[in-house]
């Protein structure tokens, strides 16, 4: 099968290539999906499971990508809840060849049914996102109706579908962004916006809940954004600064095919949008992952198989 590689951890962009890899075997409770479209996190080829599998062991060359949508062709030993020719979506392993393949082996669990008319582009286009989203700011932030939240980034993947649900949940939305990021980011759901390379951050009002996906100098300001009892969650690094009287919280998105269930209901429900950019065939995936190409907004999606 055809696939994107990354051959050496040192040589970065330089060494990933479309090359020719073994079909993949499915293990005891796996399916194998024939992925139609892909998506993928940009700073991945700084993840230690991109190189190393859970025994510590090294996997180059290794496929990267870990957001799929595609049909199962093969079960492995013991799989339930799923069959062969369904549609599906979901996340692969992060210590496993990845979703930039033609054919892809996924545990079943970490896999949702996909309905008829959601498209595979839209749907490669959720899991990370929209659980990462939802995780955020309602099982770690523990966001309810009336409380304001704070959500850097909220144009991107995460951010505007954090800035939508939050606003169905009853929250009053800050967004942030660059001034390019406005628009769009009133339109998916926030109520006001900061710009952050003109506006202070500081100024905001205290907040409920600070959603951060950018880390650095904006993670350590915004714990002074925290009200008394709120919370401060990122998924950008641990923080080094809790809030006064607050808590803060770094996560990594776990699988949930309940919760996948949910967010592809909203989508076909047209309660949720999803801002996808570009997509583009498996061949130009490494271009893609380049700092000039990530800078285009929207997500890139990459089209493996023609639906």
């Amino acid at each position: 099968m055809h696939a994107i590689t990354v051959q050496d951890r040192d040589a970065g962009l330089a060494g990933m290539t479309l090359t020719d890899m073994p079909y993949p075997q499915a293990g005891e409770n796996d399916v194998v999906v024939r992925v139609h479209a892909a998506g993928f996190t940009p700073g991945e080829l700084d993840w230690p499971g991109t190189w190393a599998d859970h025994a510590g062991r090294d996997r180059t060359p290794s496929v990267p990508g870990h957001e799929l949508s595609g049909v199962v062709v093969e079960l492995g030993y013991g799989t339930t809840g799923l069959s062969v020719g369904q549609r599906v979506f979901g996340l692969a392993d992060w210590r496993r060849n990845g979703t930039l393949a033609q054919y892809t082996a996924v545990e079943a669990r970490n896999l949702a049914p996909l309905a008829a008319d959601i498209d595979h582009t839209t749907a490669a286009a959720l899991p990370i996102s929209g659980l990462t989203a939802w995780q955020a700011l309602f099982d770690h932030g523990r966001l309810t109706t009336g409380q304001t939240v704070l959500i850097h980034g909220a144009a991107g993947g995460v951010g505007s579908i954090a800035a939508q649900l939050a606003r169905e949940a009853g929250a009053r939305v800050i967004g942030t962004g660059r001034a390019r990021d406005r628009d769009l980011a009133l339109a998916l759901g926030a109520h006001t916006f900061l710009d952050l390379q003109k506006d202070t951050l500081e100024d905001a009002d205290q907040v409920d809940v600070v959603l951060d996906v950018i880390g650095g100098d904006i993670l350590d300001r915004s714990t002074a954004l925290v009200r008394p009892g709120g919370t401060l969650v990122t998924i950008a690094a641990p923080p080094k600064i809790q809030p006064k009287d607050g808590r803060a919280v770094f996560f990594i998105v776990e699988p949930d095919r309940a919760r996948l269930t949910d967010l592809a209901t909203r989508v076909r429900d047209g309660r949720l949008k999803l801002n996808i950019g570009t997509v583009r065939p498996l061949a130009e995936a490494p271009s893609a992952y380049a700092p000039t190409a990530t800078r285009t907004p929207g997500r890139t999606i990459i089209r493996v198989t023609e639906d």
